[in-house]
């Protein structure tokens, strides 16, 4: 008849099996080998005579099984939970403690590296239940190791709860000595905590500790300095003449005077080219820089957000911001573009990712009437706008929303405006004091430019001009023209490198909006001084008539930007049989204002 099964078409088990799932051990008792014996026998022989054998047995059988079960009862409960009460409860009960104590410690060697207490003992406790809904019913041995389980979860979280102990609670003096262990970026993380870490992490003996650490006197070969020496001695006693936080503050001011002057060496050397510091780059890098935006509500709320995406350029810099959690555009009213530095800069060692940050505002936008400003290009996903200076917006054009923001940081005072403002107040350059000249035409000649045109990383132009000049003639309309490319002179005509555009990403989509690009301008005067840089989006557009001159065999595109400093005005051809712009013309426009103002003249 095969193997007998029970109601719900299970197979059963043998009782010497059945005992050993139950017990959790595999049982070595006469009695239970005589009826696993007997048991086999009788199968045996039911299978040579076919079934009636085992028939006729089987009220025995079940009879046997019945009384086993009555005997193991007592002891079903498995050592699911692995507590110390169940493993005596189940070792009283058995008589089988040494065997059951293997059972037991093979356990909790599995359990051990979890030290997971009541995930382990859950994950464990349920895979104890799948195995006996498998193989056999649960009995109460199941519920009682779960009820188990749960009293012992419960005394150890009562234990846990009154065992723990509180540092707001400890003694002033205590917290004293374990913050005189923290270094400054974590006495400084500590103080925002709660009012009473702010004032213990100001004592004047663990600042003045980690100032003298910092900043120790030069050592002699010889001897110390015996000013120096009496210089330290009398700081350390009146220590406690000081208000509170006094020594923290010297050791920031003399830290953020350290970090200046170490970026200020690193700044020196200028490039011939472009009138920059060679190692604007390196500095980038060791002051640990970045930018964030925050977006301010009409409700006061703000938003802080650090950049996704930077890329450097000749002379400038791409930041973006991308993400999914924006701000609804209808409640925003400003935004603010700044600098991120670490307080604490260490030249040798990669700034942390944590800790204090200092904020330095360069430059602020409006934002409530942002789709009325300069829209200069879309593709079908999003329309970008241009807000001064060097800021582009993008939004979703099916909801109306923020896409990513982009700003173009010219590498000129980049530094210094990003590190040496405040939150609320931008960094004012030094005034200028001009260079006196008795010529007649001084200001107007000796100029050299420095032009980019780029786009998400793809140079489309990359051109120096040199020795540009002008005259008192050429002034009209308060502004100087200077000439850079003629429009009637075929050898100074550039071509642009690759499909001009400007590429977009977020973290879904990208694009790439084609007849917009990036242009960098550098302007240095005749003392190789930068005088008028700019970094802005720009696009093309085109011309509603061609200038006077020779004719193309194209399309004419204009390119303009205006600020007040002066503008800057390119014509373009595109030629169809190359399928490439050609830069016919390049005109600025200086404003007399600043020339007047650079030179001391009076034009």
């Amino acid at each position: 008849m095969g193997t007998p099964q029970n109601r719900r078409g299970c197979r059963k088990l043998p009782t010497a099996d059945l005992a050993s799932i139950v017990l959790g051990v595999r049982t070595a008792g006469a009695w239970e080998r005589r009826r696993l014996r007997k048991y086999q026998e009788r199968r045996a022989g039911s299978q040579r005579n076919g079934g009636g054998v085992f028939e006729g047995v089987q009220s025995a059988h079940a009879r046997g099984r019945s009384r086993f079960r009555a005997r193991a009862r007592p002891v079903t409960p498995r050592l699911s939970c692995g507590c110390a009460w169940c493993y005596r409860r189940v070792s009283m009960a058995t008589g089988r403690g040494r065997m059951l104590r293997q059972r037991w410690l093979g356990l909790q060697a599995l359990r051990g590296p979890l030290h997971g207490g009541g995930a382990a003992r859950g994950s464990a406790g349920a895979a104890a239940g799948r195995s006996g809904a498998s193989g056999f019913r649960k009995g109460s041995g199941v519920k009682f190791a779960a009820g188990c389980t749960a009293r012992r979860g419960r005394h150890c979280e009562r234990s846990s709860s009154n065992c723990s102990v509180s540092l707001d609670r400890m003694p002033s003096e205590i917290l004293l000595k374990i913050f005189s262990y923290l270094d400054a970026v974590s006495l400084l993380c500590t103080g925002c905590v709660s009012r009473r870490f702010y004032h213990l992490a100001n004592d004047n003996f663990i600042w003045i500790r980690i100032y003298s650490s910092a900043f120790s006197p030069k050592r002699s070969n010889w001897k110390v300095n015996s000013v120096e020496e009496t210089a330290v001695s009398v700081s350390l006693l009146s220590v406690e003449d000081k208000e509170a936080g006094y020594w923290k503050k010297e050791y920031i001011t003399k830290q953020i005077t350290s970090v200046k002057a170490a970026l200020a060496q690193i700044l020196k050397p200028i490039s011939p080219y472009t009138g920059l510091p060679v190692k604007t780059k390196e500095a980038l890098r060791i002051s640990g820089l970045g930018w964030a935006i925050i977006l301010r509500e009409k409700s006061g709320k703000e938003y802080i957000i650090q950049h996704v995406d930077l890329s450097l350029n000749d002379t400038s810099v791409t930041v973006v911001w991308y993400g999914k959690n924006w701000p609804h555009l209808a409640t925003l009213s400003t935004l603010d573009l700044c600098g991120v530095t670490p307080v604490f800069m260490d030249r040798y060692k990669p700034p942390p990712k944590s800790g204090p940050r200092w904020h330095s505002l360069i430059a602020k936008y409006d934002l409530s009437h942002l789709t009325e400003s300069t829209m200069i290009g879309c593709d079908r996903l999003v329309r970008i706008f241009w807000l001064k200076p060097g800021l582009v917006v993008g939004l979703w054009k099916k909801e109306e929303e923020l896409a990513f923001v982009m700003a173009n940081l010219h590498f000129h005072h980049l530094v210094e405006r990003s590190t040496l403002g405040s939150t609320t107040l931008a960094y004012e350059l030094s005034p200028h004091s001009p260079f006196l000249d008795d010529n007649p035409e001084y200001g107007l000649h000796g100029y050299q430019l420095h032009i980019d045109m780029h786009g998400g990383g793809v140079f489309y132009l990359c051109s120096t001009f040199r020795n540009l000049f002008t005259k008192k003639g050429c002034i009209d309309d308060g502004y100087v023209k200077l000439t850079v490319i003629n429009f009637k002179n075929n050898r100074e005509h550039l071509p642009l490198i690759g499909k001009v555009g400007l590429a977009w990403r977020t973290n879904i989509f990208d694009g790439f909006i084609e007849s917009c690009s990036v242009v960098d301008v550098t302007l240095l005067d005749e003392h190789r001084k930068p005088f008028w840089c700019l970094s802005s989006p720009v696009c093309m557009r085109p011309a509603a008539c061609p200038s006077d001159g020779p004719n193309f065999l194209g399309h004419t595109y204009y390119v303009d930007y205006m600020d007040a400093e002066g503008r800057v005005h390119a014509e373009l051809v595109w030629i169809e049989e190359t399928e490439e712009y050609f830069i016919v013309s390049l005109v600025l426009y200086l404003s007399v204002a600043k020339i007047n103002h650079w030179f001391g003249t009076k034009y």
